[in-house]
């Protein structure tokens, strides 16, 4: 198995485990939080592609899905086009409100750039330093392996939120 063959294996679970985590569940069920301050499942899941989008769009040198593919617009969020979640407030997290199906179409366009670009990558590729300001520098590989834990964890926030609201 070559390096972009697990890459893109382990995209494709986050995809699998962030679209369960929605499918099904009505806007309040998506935005219910288990304390005032708590993330909801909308949240979570728009984050977590979000952060893919722009740090896979970043490598590629292209453009992010979010505005080029229209979901922004789609979405409506009264946050900055470029937010991708990182630092939000309890109020922002509660403006991220959407349907299952519109969740599921953002995550899954950000999935198909995702893997088209990682698919397409050769080993010697993840060896580029894309961050020499830590030592030692972080390379490609190590971003996306970041990248995937992150969202991974999110998607499992997701799953287990989704636990509570369907118990609830």
């Amino acid at each position: 198995m070559t390096g972009a063959e697990l890459l893109v294996d382990g995209f494709g679970r986050v995809r699998d485990s962030a679209l369960a985590a929605v499918d099904g569940l009505t806007e309040d069920q998506l935005t219910h939080r288990v304390d005032p301050d708590a993330n909801t499942i909308a949240w979570l899941v728009w984050h977590l592609a979000r952060v893919q989008d722009d740090h896979v769009a970043e490598a590629a040198g292209s453009q992010q899905a979010w505005t080029s593919g229209g979901w922004s617009d789609r979405f409506g969020l009264p946050l900055e086009v470029g937010d991708i979640g990182y630092g939000n407030s309890s109020a922002e997290v509660a403006s991220v409100r959407a349907s299952a199906d519109l969740l599921a179409g953002y995550l899954s366009a950000v999935h198909e750039r995702t893997v088209a670009y990682v698919d397409g990558l050769a080993d010697g590729d993840l060896d580029r330093v894309v961050d020499d300001s830590y030592d030692p520098p972080v390379t490609f590989a190590v971003r996306l392996v970041s990248l995937l834990s992150d969202d991974l964890q999110h998607a499992g926030q997701a799953a287990l939120l989704r636990g509570v609201v369907e118990r609830a």
